[in-house]
């Protein structure tokens, strides 16, 4: 694959590497870190999946970066494309900093709400779909996650011995299940929410930090209208930023204020329902207690922590919903 990979580069690319580095990160993607001859860093993407879909998500990425938002530029091949289709793959600038999983604190949270504002903004704009607003319980269909959860309560019932992992996740799959009548309740209680053109994946793996700002959103997905408290809500209520401790709650406050200062046009109760959305969402997602029946391979480590995050996350935004819808619509009205 490597001489394949360096062939492609110099062919399609103008682009000749002197050291490739397997980068472990993505799921549909096969990743690599190249240095050119000229010291130059890139970021090599092999596509596993649909290259139209990757085109259209690449599309995207450049769109919002022409709206002023952060984002790793692509490197056009030789004949001008997004994608090289023969391999298929892309080739980005790389992007120095680290990800946001657990390391949003002090004044990354107001980075992080002005570039997620900014975005919004910009895709708000997107012809793709025009926004508009949609009964909040089409966040997440309850009926269908309560059929989900059964699958994998059964799932992890029929089999005759169960990690450790997996007996913890199927728990917490039946206590889950017990809360989806909340988790509707709780979407059923909120006004309609804005949908509109979204990243997609705005997950805290696809936002890059360097030191106190947002050094660039990557990994966009195919546009597609989203609620776009849904999408405030995986950043601002990140699992992992969410157990450690109750600072969350006015850093979210921080990234909503300067959220809203970019995109002016947010409705205040989109903003008001971010935690409410996020909370019912996680509850009523099987990802990733799912992924020991449906993609083993895919079960690791780093996974298992993320899934009791997630999990523990989930319990906490519950617990502490009526405090946080208090305390983050009074800094928004001060």
């Amino acid at each position: 694959m490597l001489t394949d990979l360096n062939g492609t580069l110099e062919d399609a690319y103008g682009v000749r590497a002197t050291e490739l580095v397997r980068i472990q990160a993505g799921t549909n993607t096969v990743n690599y870190r190249v240095v050119d001859a000229d010291g130059r860093r890139w970021f090599a993407k092999l596509y596993r999946g649909d290259p139209q879909r990757e085109l259209a998500a690449i599309e995207l990425s450049e769109f919002a970066r022409r709206g002023g938002v952060p984002t790793a530029a692509v490197r056009r091949t030789r004949a001008g494309g997004l994608i090289d289709e023969r391999t298929p793959m892309s080739l980005w600038e790389y992007v120095d900093g680290e990800t946001a999983e657990g390391r949003i604190s002090g004044t990354r949270w107001s980075a992080v709400g002005a570039v997620l504002g900014r975005l919004h903004r910009r895709l708000a704009e997107h012809p793709a779909a025009a926004p508009t607003r949609r009964p909040a319980v089409q966040v997440r269909d309850i009926r269908r996650a309560g059929q989900s959860f059964a699958r994998v309560i059964e799932g992890y019932a029929g089999r005759p011995w169960l990690s450790p992992f997996e007996h913890w996740a199927w728990e917490a799959a039946k206590e889950r299940r017990a809360l989806l009548d909340r988790a509707g309740a709780i979407l059923a209680e909120l006004p309609e929410l804005t949908m509109q053109i979204v990243h997609g994946d705005l997950a805290s793996p696809n936002l890059m930090l360097r030191d106190g700002e947002v050094a660039a959103v990557i990994d966009f997905q195919p546009p597609g209208p989203r609620f776009t408290a849904w999408e405030v809500a995986r950043i601002g209520c990140d699992p992992r930023t969410v157990v450690l401790g109750d600072g969350w709650i006015d850093g979210l406050a921080e990234l909503l204020l300067a959220y809203r200062d970019e995109y002016p046009a947010a409705r205040e109760d989109d903003l008001l329902a971010v935690v409410a959305t996020g909370c019912a969402y996680t509850l009523a997602s099987t990802y990733p207690l799912a992924e020991p029946l449906d993609d083993p391979a895919a079960v690791t480590p780093s996974l298992e922590l993320y899934a009791r995050a997630r999990h523990d996350a989930a319990l906490v935004m519950l617990r502490c919903l009526p405090e946080v819808h208090e305390s983050i619509g009074f800094r928004l009205r001060s």
